[in-house]
């Protein structure tokens, strides 16, 4: 089930930021990657890990680098996974291939250069950044150029370390796009967005951060929580989100910004590498709701490294699996993302 554009009229339509000065991320398999011509002498494999070693999608204090394994699970958690779905499976929204058609999962156009800026003209204008995207000529949409799902575009710009992010992004020519809203993260800061904003993802994050990247599956390793999407949500958000797209003011509906996880008790042993580090993360880190769209469907780039059968394990773990854990502990500034060192 694809969520589409419509499902977010109504809701004003993004900007947690974050990234690493000291964490190094490697070159996300089948990404979209623009300018990576050799500079002065330097291959671009170089030039590549020069960057790589100074953006991260996050920075190490982020909120979604904060494990939540330890963290008291939150009085309300029956109510909110009864009301997404107890008996839903777990759904990763990404893969390899297609998908009735369509590639599948949220693709990140990686850009090495700066490119001049980019004309986006937004219907939603009123909560988007207007201006500071520099976004590339080729850079690819969710599920294609001709869908009529969300149309998230994704650029990590990892020469000025910023995430350039669109919902509902068409193209109209190769400098100038139309989108329904969008955002500038700026990956250096823990700088949230203003209150009551959205950005591309109606809790008002950045998307970045929460996907999935092949090559950190394939690692083995992913430190970071995942984005969710649910049902029906609350008219509320709590920290770290900005903005509520709620369809009811009922307190059993999970808020944009809730951090859900897996139970520890959850065997993950006969998974494959790619699935178990997933499912671990989900354990360590959690998922945070951001946006509404189909029940407990994580979010991944799109990517054909990614083994469809290893994913389709985690379609075994249902919603009585998570539970939904109180994480107002981490918040150390109401408008900032980053969390209180212990």
């Amino acid at each position: 089930m694809k969520r589409t554009a419509q499902r977010r009229v109504g809701d004003r339509v993004p900007a947690l930021a974050a990234a690493a000065a000291a964490v190094a991320c490697l070159l996300p398999g089948g990404v979209a990657v623009a300018g990576e011509a050799d500079k002065a002498g330097s291959s671009s494999a170089d030039t590549v890990a020069a960057v790589d070693e100074t953006c991260a999608t996050s920075l190490p204090d982020s909120f979604w680098r904060a494990p939540v394994d330890k963290l008291p699970v939150h009085p309300n958690s029956a109510r909110y996974v009864s009301s997404i779905g107890s008996s839903v499976p777990l759904h990763p929204d990404f893969g390899s291939g297609l998908s009735d058609g369509e590639p599948f999962g949220i693709p990140i156009t990686v850009s090495d250069e700066k490119l001049p800026e980019t004309k986006v003209t937004l219907d939603y204008a009123d909560e988007s950044d207007k201006t500071g995207y520099r976004i590339p000529p080729d850079a690819k949409i969710e599920n294609g150029p001709a869908s009529e799902g969300d149309r998230h575009v994704v650029v990590w710009d990892r020469e000025l370390c910023k995430s350039y992010e669109l919902w509902n992004a068409k193209q109209e020519g190769d400098s100038a796009w139309h989108a329904g809203g969008g955002a500038v993260f700026d990956l250096t800061t823990n700088d949230l967005r203003p209150d009551g904003w959205t950005s591309a993802d109606a809790a008002g994050l950045a998307i970045l951060p929460g996907l999935v990247r092949q090559e950190e599956a394939e690692s083995g390793h992913i430190d970071h929580a995942i984005r969710v999407t649910v049902p029906r949500s609350d008219q509320s958000y709590v920290w770290p989100a900005r903005h509520q797209a709620g369809t009811a003011a009922d307190p059993s509906l999970p808020p944009m910004g809730l951090r859900l996880r897996l139970k520890d008790s959850v065997d993950t042993s006969t998974m494959g590498p790619q699935a178990k580090a997933v499912a671990e993360a989900l354990k360590k880190y959690g998922a945070i709701v951001a946006d509404n769209g189909s029940a407990w469907f994580i979010t991944g780039e799109e990517n054909p490294g990614w083994d469809n059968d290893q994913l389709d394990a985690l379609k075994a773990i249902k919603g009585s699996d998570f539970e939904a854990v109180d994480a107002s502990g981490l918040q150390r500034s109401p408008d900032s993302g980053a969390v209180e060192t212990k």
